[in-house]
């Protein structure tokens, strides 16, 4: 995949495998996966594999999650981007793009998942022309809820998933 987006502070990228150790390095945090089904990566090996499927959404649908580095000093600091979702149903629905983001904890409340957020919407509308995008967060995320609404992300609705969490659906449509 040849796309690169570029902000005031970040370089967003397509994911690589030589990002597999500080991704595990994010993904093994159990306060990441606070919100995430409390599963956090136990194995470098199973971030690779995560990396080999992004990398093949690459190829299949021409977009997918991204490395988001810090241009300042080359940190991988976790993955934003536009994912179209095709392997699963969620909130009822399947074959939408889907917006979404993951920092390592010590990237958190410095601005980063809101600049990398309205980089990709500005892409997403107006390169890739997505009629409308979603994404979803645990009900109790409030941080990442702020940050979709301030984004220009809808509420929509809460849903539970199969083990009965609540989740927010977001929705914005291409203006």
């Amino acid at each position: 995949m040849n796309l690169t987006l570029e902000t005031k502070r970040l370089l967003i990228r397509p994911l690589e495998l030589s990002d597999a150790e500080a991704m595990f390095a994010m993904d093994n945090n159990p306060n990441v996966h606070k919100y995430l089904w409390q599963q956090p990566t136990q194995e470098v090996s199973e971030t690779i594999k995560i990396i080999e499927m992004v990398q093949k959404q690459y190829e299949n649908n021409k977009i997918g999650r991204f490395a988001t580095i810090l241009k300042e000093t080359g940190e991988f600091i976790g993955w934003t981007g536009i994912k179209f979702v095709n392997d699963h149903v969620e909130n009822g629905n399947t074959n939408f793009y889907d917006y979404g983001y993951r920092l390592n904890e010590k990237f958190w409340n410095k601005g980063y998942a809101t600049e990398a957020s309205l980089a990709w919407l500005d892409y997403g509308f107006n390169q890739m022309k997505i009629e409308k995008m979603n994404a979803y967060t645990h009900s109790e995320n409030g941080a990442s809820n702020h940050i979709l609404q301030k984004v220009g992300f809808q509420f929509m609705e809460d849903y539970p998933d199969k083990d009965g969490a609540i989740w927010k659906w977001w929705m914005m449509k291409n203006l």
